[in-house]
């Protein structure tokens, strides 16, 4: 495990007041931010229908006496709440995450996310006014549907993260760790289409669309040992067939890819197709293949600079590492990615419960709900709120950020890679 100092840039002390008045605002909010916690943990809301969310978001800023911009960038669940100014000076975005897992709930823990920016955004907020007043603003952006369906990546499409100086937020986990790799993710859909005929009577006038589907999933279960070792690809079959006496006409594979590069991730797509292209020949049927129908998601890229305040921030509650080395293992995926190509970005996490709790589980969602899970949203609101005042406060600080960002290479889009996906129907609210 590494971690990295920017080169030439002496980190400047937050001012003490600021500080001061920052742990004693959250040391208020404590009780209403783990209550808020607990209160998406009971309601959980799938991506794009979490509308009882933002209305405990709204009913909790409007208690501060802020108000809240719903259907931010077009999207009915995002939103955005501001303090300061957006016309001039610097700007940093709280981002927060509340959709949850089908079956698990909160098993992300993005509860904790909502609460812990929520918590960070509201002790800021009063320290835009007096004759101390903090300079430019902070915007908490609400960015629903991380769990696969890309919200921020349609912010981003929509312009939401234009302007920003820094992009901030946590995730729960099992470590304390202020940076760390993840992976890119990309989705396909592969639909072989052959011939029904008798399977029995004469099987030999059908073409068998599933015949051709179990060869591709074979023929890419076999490469994974020609892949990287970081690569994953992972797959279903969601059609196979209906009746064993039917040759069937139409069978459908789901895949997620994964890799650490955009670059690797783009020639393991290649494989992939050549996959499905290949099994559709040798069965005799046709194949369409769909990219991305969900988001594309790059890879963190990391900011040190940014890492090393938010551990600074810390130190007096935990001990958090800088940046974690790349080890090799299995990563997941995550839509604050894409937010990283665009702008120094930092998505902390923050340990809750045993270490060797998996996400996505029952267990990492109620871990959310002890004095840990508590502690964790308190911890982070501080050092979220004292990195982003730094960011506003340093003009160094900003320009370090950004020369590690571009030391990394141009800012990346998705569109700059692949053709962007038509946006999805967004359900509509319940009535009532």
């Amino acid at each position: 495990m590494t971690t990295t100092t920017s080169p030439g840039h002496s980190p400047a002390a937050t001012p003490t007041s600021v500080t001061a008045r920052v742990e004693a605002r959250v040391a208020e909010l404590a009780p209403r931010l783990a209550a808020f916690s607990s209160d998406l943990y009971a309601h959980p809301e799938l991506g794009y229908r979490e509308f009882r969310s933002v209305e405990a978001f709204a009913s909790e800023l409007a208690h501060a006496g802020v108000e809240i911009e719903r259907g931010t960038g077009g999207i009915p669940t995002a939103f955005a709440a501001r303090a300061g100014t957006r016309e001039s000076g610097p700007q940093v975005v709280i981002t927060a995450e509340y959709d949850a897992l089908p079956g698990v709930g909160h098993g992300c823990g993005h509860n904790v996310i909502a609460a812990s920016s929520l918590g960070a955004f509201l002790a800021l907020a009063p320290l835009f006014e007096g004759p101390e007043a903090l300079p430019g603003g902070v915007t908490l952006l609400g960015t629903p549907a991380e769990e696969g369906g890309g919200g921020k990546e349609l912010l981003i499409q929509a312009g939401a993260f234009d302007g920003f100086d820094a992009s901030v937020m946590v995730h729960p986990g099992g470590v304390d760790v202020a940076a760390g790799p993840s992976n890119a993710k990309r989705q396909v859909v592969a639909t072989f289409r052959g011939r029904t005929a008798h399977a029995a009577a004469n099987p030999h006038l059908g073409r068998n669309a599933l015949d051709a589907a179990v060869t591709a999933y074979q023929s890419i279960a076999q490469s994974r040992q020609h892949i990287l070792p970081t690569d994953r690809v992972h797959g279903v079959f969601l059609e196979a067939g209906t009746r064993p006496n039917i040759v069937p006409e139409r069978a459908v594979l789901e895949y997620f890819l994964r890799s650490r590069s955009v670059e690797s991730l783009l020639a393991l797509s290649d494989k992939v197709e050549a996959a499905f292209r290949g099994a559709a020949i040798a069965a005799g049927v046709e194949v369409d293949i769909a990219w991305d129908g969900e988001p594309v998601y790059l890879p963190q890229r990391i900011n040190a600079t940014l890492a090393e305040r938010f551990v600074r921030h810390s130190a007096p509650r935990r001990e958090v590492l800088a940046v974690q080395e790349d080890t090799g293992a299995g990563l997941g995926s995550s839509d604050v990615g894409n937010v990283s190509h665009l702008l120094p970005t930092i998505q902390p996490s923050v340990a809750i419960g045993d270490p060797d709790i998996p996400g996505h589980s029952r267990e990492r969602a109620d871990s959310t709900q002890t004095p840990d899970g508590h502690r964790a949203i308190v911890d982070s609101s501080i050092a979220l709120a004292l990195t982003a005042a730094d960011v506003l406060l340093d003009e160094d600080l900003r320009e370090a950020a950004w020369a590690e960002f571009r030391a990394a290479g141009e800012a990346i889009r998705v569109g700059d890679l692949v053709p962007l996906a038509p946006w999805p129907t967004f359900p509509t609210p319940p009535a009532g």
